[in-house]
């Protein structure tokens, strides 16, 4: 398979560009960046050519799949492109701007007869795994509420063009902040692990300290909080921040029948279960990735898209049911602007 990426920042380098390069049967056939100092950089990294524009790329009859790595607001454009051209997609999350260009994306895949998947790497992280494989067996009886929380120091701290100038703080780009940014990660992981569909959702957003090159607020949130409530009765918070300045979270703990499940609370187990007895069982299994790791370990992604392909089987990261979790993150925008729980 030859692939090409499209976008050529932080994501591009330490994920898409490092795992296509390091996969087996994949050949690196180039990138494209309106920077395009910023493609050569990964074509001297990772191999291919420098493509003058989406469009010569998608006209390479040779590239079979491409990665779309671009600002928020360009996603759906560029996917459709993308998919109308003939090529497979994988396309970095959030998934699309609103819910209707995220619905014309599956739609174009569906038409074209072509793959698109979602990079929703939480999905692969080996204890999420491992905890899915648990619950399913019916090891903690049902999850009765939960709390899952994504924070960091913020996108401007590692993001390629570094600084309260980034694009992730301007609305034109971006869309939205840090409930979609990282709290799509967690809305669609509960789903994920619960095995329900969300309900309704109440949502509040703020910007509690990042402020533009001006001195302004900037135009997204750089905190939320979410209170979700799933079909099956299970009811918990999703948690997400942009200021935390002393280390990152990515915790989700699941309160159920049988006892507590701990998912990346503690940094050397990375599954903990608490049993309803007090007794208690610790899996290193391994450490959640941060944004300060400066070249990343393999996120499973790229290997799963393109074995997905390959083997002509069904993915996990398959855009129809991603697709689901984005109607979550355009309930909780309604939510936060309207006051009020919604349903998705």
């Amino acid at each position: 398979m030859k692939v090409g990426v499209i976008g050529c920042g932080s994501i591009a380098r330490q994920r898409h560009g490092y795992e296509y390069f390091h996969k087996d049967g994949v050949e690196v056939g180039g990138f494209f960046d309106r920077m395009t100092e910023r493609a050569e950089a990964l074509v001297n990294l990772y191999g291919g050519r420098v493509y003058g524009s989406v469009e010569e790329m998608l006209a390479d009859s040779t590239i079979d799949a491409v990665s779309v790595c671009v600002a928020n607001a360009a996603h759906a454009e560029i996917t459709i492109a993308a998919l109308n051209a003939g090529k497979h997609v994988l396309c970095e999350k959030p998934m699309a701007v609103t819910e209707e260009e995220c619905e014309a994306m599956v739609a174009a895949a569906r038409k074209n007869g072509k793959r698109l998947m979602i990079g929703h790497n939480q999905r692969l992280a080996p204890a999420h795994k491992r905890g899915k494989e648990l619950l399913s067996a019916g090891r903690m009886g049902r999850v009765l509420t939960f709390q899952s929380t994504f924070g960091h120091k913020g996108p401007e701290m590692w993001s390629v063009d570094q600084g309260n100038h980034t694009w992730f703080f301007r609305k034109a780009d971006a869309s939205f902040g840090s409930m979609a940014d990282l709290g799509i990660h967690k809305l669609d992981l509960v789903r994920y692990l619960i095995g329900s569909e969300i309900k309704s959702v109440y949502s509040t957003m703020t910007v509690l300290d990042k402020k533009l090159p001006d001195g302004s607020p900037i135009e997204v949130d750089d905190n939320s909080v979410e209170v979700l409530q799933f079909e099956n009765g299970a009811t918990g918070t999703v948690t997400t921040s942009w200021t935390h300045y002393g280390e990152e979270c990515n915790a989700t703990i699941l309160y159920c029948e049988k006892g507590i499940m701990k998912l990346y609370a503690d940094p050397e187990y990375s599954l903990q279960i608490v049993n309803a007895d007090g007794s208690v069982e610790r899996y290193a299994l391994d450490r959640m990735q941060t944004n300060d790791d400066e070249q990343m370990a393999s996120s499973g992604v790229i290997d799963e898209f393109v074995d997905a392909i390959v083997e002509n089987r069904k993915s996990i990261l398959d855009a129809e049911d991603i697709l689901k979790s984005m109607k979550a993150v355009f309930a909780c925008l309604r939510s936060a602007e309207e006051g009020k729980a919604v349903k998705p």
